[in-house]
């Protein structure tokens, strides 16, 4: 059957990685999670004391680009893929409040950005891909089939986020979370190397009053119209 590529792109805590995940193998095709990809840049960044509350060694982490490897690995027992930097799992080290503290301030630096660009250009060259993050359909894949542009209220991701923290077991309060949210938010929409935008050819998906079953089941029937559609394109 005819592949597709499909971006997910929007703000964070949008559920952008929990939708992409479950299409990714509903469909049968390789999911990718580009924001996983800033977060563990941005923890090798911690780690090795570049970037603290009030101080950032960007030409110090732009100097280390080529120490830093990211790769992902399939978890049978999961069903998805984790995250490794530099050959470590660090799947959960990188969900940390700390790190999303960060995480848009690296994602800003343009060196940072086009390493990781190229890296998710050559995991999508096959078609068959669902990726999400920020700038997917805009300058990872302008040509992607499907580009769909997640959003919702401050104050719902805000609760999503917390609501998933605290089940994790970490210690942190809704304010602090919030904040982080709208922190992120101006970070992302008003940086000046690919800065989040829906793509013109975008479906918006405000899922602010969606459960998740119901953002999955219309998510996955856009994605098998297109699929469809490309097919049916491709024989004549």
């Amino acid at each position: 059957m005819t592949k597709i590529t499909i971006a997910i792109d929007g703000f964070s805590s949008t559920g952008k990685s929990t939708v992409a995940k479950r299409l990714a193998k509903a469909l049968g095709y390789v999911y990718v999670d580009s924001g996983a990809m800033y977060r563990a840049v941005t923890l090798y960044a911690m780690q090795n004391g570049l970037i603290e509350t009030d101080c950032f060694d960007i030409d110090g982490l732009i100097s280390q680009l080529e120490d830093i490897d990211v790769s992902f690995k399939f978890n049978e027992d999961l069903g998805f893929a984790e995250v490794y930097l530099n050959g470590i799992n660090v799947e959960s080290a990188i969900r940390t409040l700390e790190v999303s503290q960060f995480v848009s301030q690296v994602a800003t630096i343009s060196e940072v950005r086009a390493q990781l660009v190229k890296q998710q250009q050559n995991f999508g060259k096959d078609k068959g891909v669902v990726m999400d993050g920020r700038d997917i359909g805009t300058v990872v894949f302008p040509e992607a089939e499907l580009k769909l542009f997640m959003t919702a209220s401050a104050e719902k991701r805000a609760q999503r986020r917390y609501d998933e923290l605290k089940e994790r077991g970490d210690d942190v309060c809704y304010d602090d979370v919030l904040k982080n949210v709208q922190s992120r938010d101006h970070i992302d929409s008003t940086r000046d190397d690919s800065p989040l935008s829906m793509a013109k050819d975008a479906i918006k998906v405000d899922n602010s009053n969606m459960t998740l079953d119901e953002q999955f089941e219309f998510i996955l029937k856009l994605s098998e119209d297109k699929i469809n559609e490309t097919h049916k394109k491709k024989r004549h």
